[in-house]
C-alpha cells in the first residue's frame, strides 16, 4: 500500500458539502470546478445526522448522490467519515456523549468538538458509522483516501474519562507505588493508597486559575497525555473500520499546526499519511507557516503531508478576519508545496448559506460567480499546478538541520509553577525558527525521539523536559563534529515532570560546559541588554539565568544588575562539535545573531540569505532532480542574481547563475535544476 494517496499531480479542490443546497445548484458548482482546474472533493465530512438520522436508520440516499456525482465528474474523492460532530437525537438519547468541561459542567448538546472519547456509546455507534461508509464506497475508483472524524480536539472531564484515566495510569504505571513516586505524591500528602481516589486534574481538584495553574504537575501532564490517547483511540476504532472494508486506501485524519492539546507526534504512527489546515492569523505568518509545514513534513520521517485547508480569501472564527491581498492565496499555496504539501485543499469550495461560517472565504461565493477577484486566482493557480504535472510528488526536503519540537516540553513549561508564566513555549521556538527561516536554511522539525544522525545542526530551544536517551544522543551530534543550540528553561525536568538531582541543565550540562545556580524572572518591562562578542548589544527580557561556566567559552554577557558581566550565551566544545547555550530571553536580533554564527560555520545557510523575505527551499524529486522554490513575501518586486540554474516550471524560462532574475510582489519560482 502506498502510505499517499496515489495521483497523477498534486491533488487540488477541498471542502464540497452540497447537502446543504438543492440539486440544482450541484450542477453549476461542478462546472464552475472545471473552469478552476477543480479534481478534488472532500466530501461528508459533517453528515452523521444525515447519514444515520435514528439510532438504528442508515440512509446513504444523499452521499450515494454527492459520490456519484463528483465520480462522474471525473473528481477523485477524500470519503469523510462523517463523525466530525454528534446529531442530536444521539446526545438527547445518550446524554453522557456529552463532554463535562474543566469547570465540571455537563454540556448539553451544541457546538462541533462535543463527543466525549470515553463514552462506550460514542465509541460504539462512531465505529459503525465508519464501517458502513467503508463497506458502501470500498474499491470506488473516485475515493482515493479517507477522512477520519474532523480537527480532533478539546478534553473532558466526565465520570467515564476518570475511569479511563485511571485505566490509562495502570497500563502506564502498573503499581501505585510507581505512581507514586513518579508524581512525587509525599507532597502536600497527597500519596495515592487505591487506583479510584484520583481524580481528573480540574478546576474542582488540582488547579486554580485556569488549567495551566496546577498543583501537582504531574497529574496534568499524565491528562494531557491521556486525553490525547483517548482521542487518538477514537481515530484508530474507526481506522480499524474502514480497514476491514478496504485494506489500501491511505487513511488520515487533518491536525491543526502546533495544536497544543494534542501531541501529534504519538498519533502520527497511526495515519498513513499527515494532512494539516492552514488558518494563519495575518497577513506576516510566513515564517510561522514554513514551520508549521516542516513539523507536519516530520511527523513521518520527511514523507510529504496534504494541505487538507486553507481560505482562499478569509476566515469567520476570529475576532477580525483580514482578507488574503491579491497574489497571497498563491504565494501560501506555494509555500506550502515548497516545504513538502503533495496536496493543496480549500475550505470551503461553495460558502455555506447560515450558521457560523457562512462570512468563511469560499471558491464559490453565494452569487455563484466565476468573475470574482477570489475565483479568478483559484483558476490561475489551478492551471499553474496542471502545468506543474507530478513532478513535486512524493519529492522529499534534503535538511541538515534539525528543530525539536516537543509537546511533552510545551505541556511542562506552561503548567510549571515557576519561573515565569509569561515564557511561552510556542514563542520561543517561533523566535528560533524565524532565524532559521531568515537564514534560507532548509529544516526539518522533529520529535526528540528521532534519528539525528544525518543532521550537522540540532536546535532544540525550552527543551524543558529531557527523557530517554535524547541527552547521549544531543552529545554524539556535537560529537562528530556538529553543533546543538539550546536555550534557558531547557534540561530541568524527567519525563515525569520531577527536576533532575543535579545541576541545571541536568544531563544537558556536559554538552553545554555549563552550570545554572539562579535565575531571575521580570516582566516585560525590564530589559537587559546583552552584549554579544563582535557582535551587536541586544535586549533580552522574562527570563535571565545565571550561568557558571564549566569548560564554556562565553560569547555574550549581561550588562545590567547585580550579575552584569557574568555570561548570557555561551559556546562549549564537545568532541569535534560544539555546544550552545541561550540563558535569557533574547529578542529577535539577538536570536538570529547567534544562529547565524551557528549556521556560517556550517555553510548552512541559503543561497538567499541577505535578501529579507525571500524564502527558498529546495526539494529532492524521487527521481533525484532538485527544485529550488524561491517565493517573495514582499509586497514589492524584487532582483537578485541567480545563485542557481535551470528552468522555471511555471514560466518555461532558462535562468543561468549569475543572471540578474527579478520576482514580481509576492511572485514564486520553482527552478529545476
Amino acid at each position: 500500500m502506498s502510505p499517499l494517496p496515489v495521483t497523477s499531480k498534486v491533488p487540488y479542490g477541498g471542502d464540497y458539502n452540497p447537502e446543504q443546497w438543492p440539486e440544482e445548484v450541484w450542477k453549476q458548482d461542478h462546472l464552475l470546478f472545471d473552469a478552476a482546474r477543480i479534481d478534488t472533493l472532500t466530501l461528508g465530512v459533517f453528515t452523521w445526522a444525515r447519514t444515520q438520522p435514528a439510532p438504528d436508520v442508515y440512509d446513504f440516499t444523499t452521499l450515494d448522490r454527492i459520490v456519484e456525482r463528483a465520480a462522474a465528474e471525473g473528481r477523485q474523492v477524500c470519503l469523510a467519515t462523517g463523525t466530525g460532530a454528534l446529531p442530536p437525537w444521539l446526545a438527547k438519547a445518550h446524554p453522557e456523549v456529552n463532554r463535562t468541561d474543566f469547570e465540571g459542567r455537563r454540556h448539553r448538546y451544541g457546538q462541533r468538538h462535543n463527543a466525549c472519547p470515553s463514552s462506550p456509546v460514542f465509541r460504539r455507534l462512531s465505529t459503525e458509522l465508519a464501517r458502513r461508509i467503508a463497506r458502501r464506497y470500498a474499491g470506488n475508483p473516485a475515493v482515493i483516501a479517507w477522512h477520519v472524524g474532523n480537527e480532533y480536539g478539546g478534553a473532558c472531564y466526565c465520570d467515564l474519562c476518570a475511569a479511563a484515566f485511571r485505566d490509562w495510569l495502570r497500563d502506564r504505571y502498573s503499581t501505585l507505588d510507581e505512581l507514586n513516586a513518579c508524581w512525587n505524591t509525599t507532597f502536600w500528602s497527597h500519596t495515592f493508597t487505591d487506583w479510584n481516589e484520583i481524580e481528573p486534574p480540574s478546576a474542582l481538584t488540582e488547579h486554580w486559575r485556569g488549567p495551566d495553574h496546577t498543583a501537582f504537575q504531574g497529574i496534568t501532564l499524565d491528562y494531557l497525555r491521556f486525553m490525547s490517547d483517548a482521542m487518538l483511540a477514537n481515530f484508530r476504532d474507526e481506522k480499524r473500520a474502514i480497514r476491514e472494508s478496504d485494506p489500501h486506501t491511505p487513511v488520515t485524519t487533518n491536525f491543526m499546526g502546533m495544536y497544543r492539546p494534542i501531541d501529534y507526534h504519538r498519533w502520527a504512527p497511526d495515519l498513513d499519511f499527515a494532512s494539516w489546515d492552514n488558518y494563519p492569523p495575518d497577513d506576516t505568518s510566513q515564517a510561522r507557516m514554513a514551520l508549521t509545514h516542516s513539523l507536519m513534513r516530520g511527523l513521518k520521517d520527511g514523507q510529504p503531508f496534504w494541505l487538507m485547508e486553507q481560505t482562499p480569501s478569509y476566515t469567520a472564527s476570529r475576532d477580525v478576519n483580514p482578507l488574503k491581498r491579491p497574489g497571497l492565496m498563491r504565494l501560501w499555496s506555494w509555500q506550502a508545496v515548497a516545504h513538502g504539501a503533495d496536496a493543496v485543499l480549500f475550505f470551503q469550495m461553495r460558502a455555506s448559506r447560515g450558521a457560523c461560517e457562512k462570512y468563511h472565504g469560499a471558491v464559490i461565493g453565494h452569487g455563484g460567480r466565476s468573475d470574482t477577484r477570489v475565483f479568478r486566482e483559484v483558476a490561475e493557480f489551478g492551471a499553474e499546478l496542471e502545468r506543474l504535472g507530478g513532478i513535486t510528488l512524493g519529492a522529499r526536503t534534503p535538511a541538515r538541520i534539525a528543530l525539536l519540537f516537543d509537546w511533552d516540553s510545551w505541556w511542562t513549561l506552561e503548567i510549571s509553577d515557576g519561573p515565569s508564566r509569561l515564557v511561552r513555549y510556542q514563542q520561543v521556538v517561533l523566535a528560533y525558527h524565524r532565524a532559521l527561516w531568515d537564514a534560507g536554511a532548509d529544516v526539518d522539525v522533529l520529535p526528540v525521539t528521532a534519528d539525528l544522525s544525518r543532521y550537522d545542526v540540532v536546535v532544540a530551544p525550552a527543551l524543558h523536559m529531557v527523557k530517554g536517551d535524547l541527552a547521549e544522543r544531543l552529545e554524539q551530534v556535537a560529537s562528530r563534529g556538529g553543533s546543538v543550540v539550546t536555550t534557558f528553561l531547557s534540561g530541568r525536568v524527567d519525563e515525569d515532570d520531577n527536576a533532575f538531582l543535579m545541576d541545571v541543565p541536568g544531563p544537558l550540562g556536559p554538552l553545554m560546559g555549563i552550570r545554572v545556580d539562579e535565575w531571575d524572572a521580570r516582566g516585560p518591562e525590564s530589559v537587559n541588554p546583552v552584549q554579544l562578542d563582535n557582535g551587536p548589544t541586544v535586549d533580552a527580557r522574562l527570563l535571565f539565568e545565571l550561568v557558571v561556566p564549566q569548560g564554556a567559552d562565553v560569547v555574550g554577557t549581561y550588562r545590567e544588575d547585580f550579575y552584569a558581566g557574568t555570561p548570557a550565551v555561551t559556546r562549549n566544545v564537545f568532541g569535534a562539535g560544539y555546544g550552545w547555550y541561550v540563558a535569557a530571553g533574547l529578542d529577535q536580533a539577538g536570536v538570529s545573531w547567534v544562529v547565524r554564527q551557528v549556521l556560517d560555520w556550517h555553510n548552512l545557510s541559503g543561497p538567499y540569505a541577505d535578501v529579507p523575505d525571500l524564502e527558498t527551499a529546495v526539494r529532492v524529486a524521487r527521481d533525484g532532480t532538485h527544485l529550488l522554490f524561491v517565493l517573495n513575501h514582499n509586497a514589492e518586486p524584487v532582483e537578485v542574481v541567480a545563485r542557481a540554474g535551470g528552468v522555471d516550471l511555471l514560466t518555461g524560462a532558462r535562468v543561468y547563475i549569475g543572471q540578474v532574475i527579478r520576482l514580481d510582489a509576492r511572485g514564486v519560482m520553482v527552478l529545476r535544476q
